[in-house]
């Protein structure tokens, strides 16, 4: 049977008594009709996993005991930055769950020139919480223990403006770029991909990324959407710098 992990946004230690997050419990109860004493995993991002047991399998909650807290190394050495012009929909979900279990460190989802997607301030809320439960869940099933931040959504020259002045390598997604995947060389601090949205990055975009010292990256000869690209993008790095 495979090992059944959920996430839970809460401190835990051994000993301790938990009270599944409300989807969780009935997934466990209603779905896969679970009992009291099986076992199940919990983790909260802090890099541990917590074997736990269910206690007690009510209809309306789920209490499970952690009974060890084991360090979990699957981290890949190279930490990486997707930020992503936001794409609609359901590609959206897609390029964040998938560059979760390709071991990106961060996502930031980027308002571009030429995005198609409007976010007001409640909507806005909405999509973030519902990516960070996309993460969170990529997370239980990829076996990570680490959930890559997911930060609001952002313009992106606002983004430049709050970058630190570090060492990570800035890259932005082109057809024209010059720089490929083999030719890199990271440092500790990792790196920053930026990636457009469904009709690509505009000529201001382009300028702007240019003047913040981000280096064009180019994939290959043929053109890529954009819920291919970034991931594309970060199976490659991974593969040749990474841990893939």
């Amino acid at each position: 049977m495979r090992t059944i992990r959920i996430h839970v946004d809460q401190a835990l230690g051994v000993g301790l008594e938990v009270v599944l997050p409300a989807q969780a419990g009935e997934h466990v109860a209603r779905v896969l009709r679970m009992e009291p004493g099986d076992p199940v995993t919990l983790f909260n991002g802090d890099g541990h996993d917590y074997p736990a047991v269910l206690h007690a399998v009510g209809k309306r909650e789920v209490i499970v005991r952690v009974q060890a807290a084991e360090s979990v190394l699957n981290e890949s050495p190279l930490s990486l930055t997707l930020a992503q012009g936001v794409a609609r929909g359901e590609k959206m979900d897609l390029i964040v769950q998938k560059a979760t279990e390709l071991g990106v460190a961060r996502i930031v989802p980027l308002l571009t020139e030429r995005s198609e997607v409007k976010l007001d301030a409640g909507r806005a809320e909405k999509r973030l919480a519902h990516w960070r439960a996309v993460v969170a869940s990529a997370c239980e099933q990829s076996g990570r223990a680490r959930v890559p931040e997911v930060c609001p959504a952002v313009p992106l020259e606002a983004w430049l403006k709050g970058l630190a002045n570090d060492d990570a390598l800035r890259l932005a997604l082109l057809p024209e770029g010059a720089q490929r995947p083999g030719e890199l060389r990271f440092t500790s601090a990792g790196g920053l991909l930026v990636v457009g949205p469904e009709g690509g990055l505009g000529q201001r975009d382009t300028t702007a990324l240019a003047d913040a010292g981000f280096r064009g990256l180019k994939l290959g000869p043929r053109i890529l959407r954009t819920e291919t690209a970034g991931l594309a993008a970060l199976a490659a790095l991974q593969a040749l710098h990474g841990d893939i």
